[in-house]
């Protein structure tokens, strides 16, 4: 079975926040859904937890971070094409979130944008040519 990942993010308004997340592509999921968390669906291996704040604190006792103000993490999702990244993006911005809140990757193997959810937390949405990726070096031994 291909590893599955889970991502919880707290949102200060749930509705607000799976309709957002629905706009850029998610799909959710009632089955994990209920008026305290959306289950949001990427892919069948993504999922992005929405969360109220109240529901969030069961699972982790330290504050929550202001995602405005503060990093934590970054989160980055694949893309089949470069317009692609830019459609993600795009629709982001529709939604009331912010549009490339970090530099744009560009290159000629690769091509990546940003957006800021709702409530300030950062995605990254990147096309990647990988057989025209740079090379890595090869590997030196132990001395």
């Amino acid at each position: 079975m291909a590893r599955m990942i889970f991502v919880s993010l707290p949102v200060s308004d749930l509705a607000r926040a799976t309709a957002f997340y629905e706009a850029v592509g998610a799909v959710k999921n009632p089955q994990f859904s209920d008026q305290t968390a959306s289950c949001m669906v990427f892919s069948d291996t993504i999922y992005a937890m929405l969360l109220t704040h109240d529901k969030f604190r069961q699972f982790s006792p330290k504050p929550i971070a202001d995602a405005r103000t503060t990093s934590q993490m970054l989160l980055c999702l694949s893309a089949d094409s470069r317009d692609a990244v830019d459609d993600m993006v795009d629709k982001a911005a529709g939604a009331g979130g912010a549009a490339d809140p970090s530099p744009k990757d560009e290159y000629d193997f690769m091509y990546g944008r940003s957006f800021e959810d709702l409530d300030g937390h950062l995605w990254g949405v990147n096309w990647m040519d990988l057989a025209a990726a740079p090379k890595a070096p090869p590997a030196t031994a132990a001395a």
